[in-house]
């Protein structure tokens, strides 16, 4: 087992906690929203035109009751790199890619670093439409921005909505980029060498 350098004082960063603070925001998102991280879920893993207004559906109980987080992200429904991960043949999906950017130092304290989140959400074109209008990536933005700005989450801080923008991947996928500004505090501290433990998707649901 490493041992630590009793000379080298503890530090903190936030680039340590990205991880937590990926955790924590699907969380939120996914399981600790209801009935929004429902409805959430009907927009992301069911292509269909009707997947909000067919609230009797069987199949589509079915595949909300499943989309627990690990699977979302098992499946490539929730991204955690900067790639859609396309398949020959796979059905035309939507996609929930997390990603953490413009890191600076905060204000009030050196130690930490504030950054930019940014939720890019994917559709396929031929899936935007659900009908009277409504556009399946933006009704996804729209509750994305409802659970998430001015909310303050453990370990990040209060995220503030910054802006969103269109974004075109190629004639298949488009969507939008929502961009929150996130502070970050005292969770950053790294760990003791002794006290250090593998991160894993704690607390989150898992399939059976």
């Amino acid at each position: 087992m490493p041992t630590r350098n009793l000379s080298m004082r503890p530090f903190r960063s936030s680039f340590l906690n990205v991880e937590k603070d990926t955790n924590t925001i699907i969380k939120k998102l996914f399981v600790e929203s209801k009935p929004y991280s429902d409805i959430l879920k009907r927009l992301l893993v069911i292509p269909s035109a009707d997947c909000l207004d067919n609230t009797e559906n069987e199949v589509y109980k079915e595949a909300v009751a499943k989309a627990t987080p690990a699977w979302l992200k098992k499946n490539n429904f929730i991204v955690t790199v900067p790639r859609v991960p396309l398949k020959e043949f796979e059905e035309k999906k939507s996609y929930i890619l997390i990603s953490f950017d413009n890191f600076v130092e905060t204000a009030t304290n050196p130690e930490y670093r504030d950054c930019v989140i940014a939720i890019d959400v994917i559709s396929h074109i031929d899936i935007w439409d659900l009908g009277n209008y409504r556009l399946r990536p933006l009704r996804i933005a729209g509750y994305i921005d409802g659970i998430l700005n001015n909310n303050r989450l453990s370990g990040i801080g209060l995220l503030q909505f910054l802006g969103c923008t269109m974004i075109h991947l190629n004639e298949n996928l488009s969507g939008y980029t929502l961009l929150y500004q996130a502070v970050h505090g005292i969770d950053d501290k790294i760990p003791e060498v002794d006290d250090v433990k593998p991160q894993k998707w704690e607390n989150i649901p898992r399939d059976r």
